[in-house]
């Protein structure tokens, strides 16, 4: 059921976060807020996506908002680090940001960065973790498939829990996959899955071993879980850099998941400098549960006035395309 726009709009808040470093070509991320019967939900689709993409990422909120979510199976959720391209010197004061994770997902393919400056920074994070660590590496398919195959044998040294999205598109992954397999570094797919009209074309292809999946471009928890039980491969959540509610709804899919064998990418509330409520790692995992904004926050945080009538004529808009259907 779609609840009226006034129903959204009453309880709407717009804020904006400020990042330690600069991540995703962004050094503040803005996010649409509402309340509904359920909870708190988040409306955050990145600026660029166009407004049926978007529409989306706010039928997730209104399931999350609206509708109760499936009984989750365990009360928190480990997670990983993430790193962004940042230069090596800073890797360990990322990293004691992210309390007691074994995992860390480090940002490689950065434009304008050479394959060196990635082996450098895995190395500095394989330092930092000693070898019981956990590292993956996200290219957000920047590398074409040869590209991909190169960096991968230049990282392999490393003991990778697995590389995601190296290439941008499905055959290519699929290429990848076939060209490392001997290597025994999974291949994970993330923009495959989350962009793609069809989520269930990467595991038809073979073009991946693991699937990354988000709550919010999914459409929501309940039909994220029904993708993933749909393509069969193991999954990891993430996060699209949401704020803490955002991550609650990332852990809410997560704690319905019947199997869980990877660390998530819930923790991305440390990249942050400030957010309206405080669902950092502790102990390298994060809470189950909803999760209602600091009202002080949402004051200290709000977007300006500009970017406040941005965001809610977008979401009438998006409103708009889940009405017509």
């Amino acid at each position: 059921m779609l609840p009226p726009l006034a129903d959204l709009l009453a309880s709407a808040r717009v804020v904006s976060l400020p990042m330690h470093t600069r991540f995703r070509g962004v050094d503040t991320r803005e996010a649409l807020l509402f309340e509904g019967p359920e909870g708190w939900a988040e409306f955050s689709p990145f600026v660029e996506y166009d407004d049926v993409e978007a529409a989306t990422w706010l039928a997730a909120a209104i399931d999350f908002g609206w509708q109760p979510q499936p009984a989750p199976l365990r009360g928190r959720v480990r997670v990983n680090a993430t790193i962004p391209a940042i230069p090596v010197e800073r890797v360990a004061e990322v990293l004691a940001r992210f309390a007691g994770c074994r995992t860390a997902k480090v940002k490689v393919a950065e434009p304008g960065q050479t394959l060196a400056d990635d082996v450098a920074r895995v190395r500095a994070v394989r330092e930092a973790m000693g070898p019981e660590g956990r590292i993956r590496v996200d290219a957000n398919g920047m590398w074409n498939v040869d590209e991909a195959e190169h960096a991968v044998h230049a990282l392999n040294e490393f003991d990778l829990e697995y590389v995601e999205q190296p290439c941008a598109t499905v055959p290519e992954l699929a290429d990848l996959r076939r060209r490392v397999k001997y290597m025994g570094i999974p291949v994970a797919a993330d923009e495959s899955v989350r962009k793609s009209s069809d989520p269930l074309a990467v595991a038809r292809a073979r073009a991946a071993d693991i699937l990354v999946v988000k709550a919010q471009p999914l459409g929501g928890v309940t039909h994220a879980l029904q993708i993933v039980t749909a393509a069969g491969l193991p999954v990891v959540v993430s996060s699209a850099l949401d704020t803490a509610i955002g991550l609650s709804q990332g852990a809410a899919l997560a704690a319905a998941l019947p199997n869980l064998d990877y660390d998530c990418g819930l923790g991305t509330s440390s990249l942050f400098l400030d957010d309206v409520a405080d669902l950092r790692p502790v102990d390298g995992a994060i809470p189950v549960g909803r999760v209602t904004p600091d009202a002080a926050a949402l004051t200290r945080l709000a977007a300006s006035a500009e970017r406040r009538d941005w965001w809610l004529a977008r979401l009438e808009r998006c409103h708009g395309v889940i009405a017509e259907g």
